[in-house]
């Protein structure tokens, strides 16, 4: 199983990005998948999740500037993130909860490699 992000770089201040993260391979059932950033300061946070019944979540860091979707045929979740702000730099990280064809029984977290979001003017 692949779980990989896109979508991170460079922003001003009050500007958006859009990250993107798509889950592939042997993969029976996806269910919640979510994002979670991290700097070398701070634990890993999640920023936003979501079920396979569309059923979001934030924390009031983000929310309100943050939205979180998936695309459950492409197997990929999205995070829209607009009025980015300084605090919001970041590696961001994606992961998914799924099942494999070879164990429909048992979940577990998938995490990709992680994409640098950085607010800076």
């Amino acid at each position: 199983v692949q779980v990989v992000e896109s979508g991170g770089g460079l922003v001003q201040p009050g500007g958006s990005l859009r990250l993107s993260c798509a889950a592939s391979g042997n993969i029976f059932n996806i269910y919640d998948m979510g994002w979670y950033r991290q700097t070398p300061e701070k634990q890993r946070e999640m920023v936003a999740i979501i079920t396979n019944f569309g059923q979001a979540d934030y924390p009031d860091s983000v929310k309100g500037r943050f939205t979180i979707s998936r695309d459950n045929a492409k197997n990929t979740v999205y995070l829209q993130m607009n009025s980015l702000k300084p605090e919001d730099t970041a590696v961001y990280y994606c992961k998914a909860q799924l099942t494999l064809t070879t164990q429909t029984y048992r979940r577990d977290d998938y995490w990709g490699q992680g994409t640098q979001v950085t607010v800076s003017s």
